[in-house]
Parts: structure tokens; C-alpha cells; sequence
């Protein structure tokens, strides 16, 4: 089966750092995919190449077997592919359920019928089951602003799935989230990809977190895959702990 994302012996330069350096893998349909790495071991590199913020030194990114190496990120958003950031992204001023509707209108109908169609676009149903399916139906009117972070988190990540994608990238989802909602947050993410058929790739610090969601995790270490496999085969891997405990 052809894999949804895979990476070709991906090289990302800057002068003479070598951030990404040589990194292939392959994400299967269905698949949550955790990375992981100390700090400064590429992985913010890795993800910008994939999504198109960066233009690799050389290597392959493909989606669905297609070469998608370098393309705008809006170009890859229209093919499926979204993402959250480390910083949210959500509109302070609008409430859960508009910032929901906004994410979704930019895949709803021509830029003309969004000019003078209905304000939102058709959405607000499928705002309200996302808000349902992250439990955030109770503060759905609230201006996004005066929310919790974690509560912004969540609705980031409902941001995200609000178009139905094929690959949702998230980086550091669980950056910043308290305990009490971190649960929470994980078996969302585990219900969009059991019930939506989602497939994920994960950057997370929190190895607790990425170990408990994650079906596979691949750890980075100087812009290279060091290990590669089922979470607690790379938890104990000799190079993955010589790796952290080196930083």
C-alpha cells in the first residue's frame, strides 16, 4: 500500500549546520507517528520541510506517492494536509464555534461564493460536532481569548480537522496543557484517528504523552533518524537514551 507521507533521504543546510541530514520514513494509513529528540536535533526542521515552510537541500517529500517537495503550504493544505503550531493559532476575538467555521470556509466553494454566500459558509454544523467530539460544546459562545491554554489547545487542534483532512501534523501538542486536560486531549486525538480515520504525525518534548498515543515513534538526533520502531523499543533504545542524556 502506498504509503500517505514519505520522506526521502531528506537534507535541510544552513551554511554549514546540517539540521536535517539524510532523514527517510514512511507514514502508513491510520497511522499516529510519534518524533521525538532532544533539543536542536532537527526535528522543527524535519516538520517545516515536510509542510513546505522550507525548501529541502535535496530529498524527497511525497503524499499519497505524489512529489510534493517544496510546495506552498496552502497548496498542501488543499491536498489534505494541516497542522497546528508550537504558537496557537487561534483568533482571540471570535468565539470557539466562528474560529471552527474559519478554519473549514477556506475548502468550502470558490473564493466568490464565500464573498456572497451564507456567513458561515454552511459550517456551523460541523463546528458543533467538533466541538461535541472535543468536548468543548460547554464553551462554544466564549471568545476564544479568555479561554484556558489548554482549552485553546484543543480547539487548535479541532481547528485542524475542521476540513476533514488526510494528514494532520501536530507540533507540540501537548506543550503548555495541564494535567487534568492532557487526558482529555489524548483520547480526542485517539477518537479523531479511530472514528475519522485521521493519520498523524506528532513532535511532542512530553515522552509520556507521545509514548501513550503514539502506534510508532522515531527519535532524531543531530538531523539523523537514530531510532526507529514500536514506542517502548525506542524509549529503551541505547542511542535514544545516550542522545537525551548527552543534552
Amino acid at each position: 500500500m502506498t504509503p500517505v507521507l514519505e520522506a526521502r533521504d531528506l537534507h535541510r543546510h544552513f551554511g554549514g549546520v546540517r539540521a536535517v541530514n539524510g532523514v527517510s520514513f514512511q507514514v502508513g494509513e491510520g497511522e499516529i507517528l510519534g518524533v521525538i529528540g532532544p533539543n536542536g536535533s532537527g526535528k522543527s526542521t524535519l516538520f517545516n520541510c515536510l509542510l513546505g515552510q522550507l525548501v529541502p537541500s535535496a530529498g524527497t517529500v511525497l503524499l499519497d506517492g505524489q512529489d510534493v517537495t517544496g510546495m506552498a503550504p496552502a497548496v498542501l493544505n488543499r491536498r489534505g494536509v494541516s497542522r497546528t503550531f508550537q504558537l496557537l493559532q487561534v483568533f482571540p476575538q471570535l468565539s470557539a464555534r466562528e474560529n471552527l467555521i474559519l478554519a473549514g470556509q477556506e475548502h468550502v466553494g470558490s473564493r466568490l461564493a464565500r464573498l456572497f454566500g451564507r456567513p458561515d459558509a454552511g459550517l456551523t454544523a460541523a463546528a458543533n460536532r467538533m466541538l461535541e467530539l472535543f468536548q468543548l460544546t460547554h464553551i462554544a459562545d466564549l471568545a476564544a481569548g479568555g479561554l484556558s491554554y489548554g482549552q485553546q489547545k484543543l480547539l487548535d487542534a479541532a481547528m485542524a480537522f475542521m476540513a476533514g483532512p488526510r494528514l494532520v501534523l501536530l507540533d507540540e501538542p501537548a506543550g503548555g496543557v495541564n494535567l487534568t486536560l492532557l487526558g482529555s486531549f489524548r483520547e480526542r486525538l485517539r477518537a479523531m484517528n479511530t472514528e475519522a480515520g485521521a493519520t498523524f504525525v506528532v513532535i511532542e518534548h512530553n515522552m509520556d504523552f507521545v509514548m501513550s498515543l503514539c502506534t510508532r515513534v522515531i527519535c532524531i538526533a543531530e538531523g539523523k533518524v537514530i531510532a526507529d520502531g514500536a514506542p517502548e523499543a525506542v524509549r529503551n533504545n541505547a542511542d535514544v537514551i545516550e542522545a537525551y542524556l548527552g543534552h
